[in-house]
């Protein structure tokens, strides 16, 4: 057995815990390609599969409380019942990059490791973790452009004549909600229900609200 394969503790070598995630977007798909290639991974390697958690036919776009694998495996991370999440490739994760990197950050927290087979990214190597660090880079670039993207939706709104709300704080100091988005989430939820009635599509009203696509879908879901 290969030094990557185990890891030392109290002097002895035991098995690397495992848990793989699987994840296709469509009931006519499955996952059992992924789960034999990622199973011949871990047997390659000596690592022991001890978990295995599976969302068929759900997007991901959607949040993990609606994919009941994701959630399961995120609360087993905070249980620390495994030393490493595998799955097939990025997308099987999220469908951005900030959604990405909150769950590389979840496993980070608790000193999980993530391995993508496609990618080849292993975050328990030098490497990988250098590779961490450049995902949080990338993150907070895609957020400053959120932003941006934001108060330009909201100037839009403003020429319109459309009054945002100011949220609910006693203190009248801008909430969590307005310094992330530039308007609370009650007040976001609405423009986008209200661009949807209207006969805009998902895309348009991310690029006009100033969020992602995936945003849009769980407010109109």
């Amino acid at each position: 057995m290969g030094m990557g394969s185990c890891m030392i503790q109290h002097g002895g070598c035991i098995m690397k815990r495992v848990a793989i995630y699987l994840r296709v977007s469509t009931s006519k798909q499955d996952t059992d390609n992924q789960r034999r290639e990622l199973e011949a991974v871990a047997g390659r390697l000596g690592w022991q599969v001890v978990k295995v958690f599976e969302d068929a036919g759900i997007s991901g776009a959607k949040g993990r409380d609606k994919r009941p694998g994701l959630d399961a495996m995120l609360k087993a991370v905070n249980a620390r019942e495994f030393d490493m999440v595998a799955s097939w490739s990025v997308d099987r994760l999220g469908r951005s990059l900030t959604d990405l990197l909150s769950i590389l950050q979840s496993l980070h927290d608790k000193g999980v490791d993530l391995f993508l087979h496609q990618q080849g990214l292993d975050t328990s190597t030098t490497a990988g973790k250098a590779m961490f660090q450049m995902l949080g880079v990338f993150a907070e670039f895609e957020r400053g452009i959120i932003k941006e993207r934001v108060n330009a939706g909201l100037a839009r709104a403003r020429s319109n004549g459309t009054k945002l709300g100011r949220g609910n704080r006693k203190d009248g100091k801008a909430s969590a909600d307005e310094k992330r988005w530039g308007m609370n989430t009650a007040d976001m939820h609405k423009r986008i229900r209200q661009l949807h009635k209207g006969g805009m599509g998902i895309l348009k009203i991310g690029r006009e609200v100033g969020v992602g696509t995936s945003v849009v879908q769980r407010v109109l879901s």
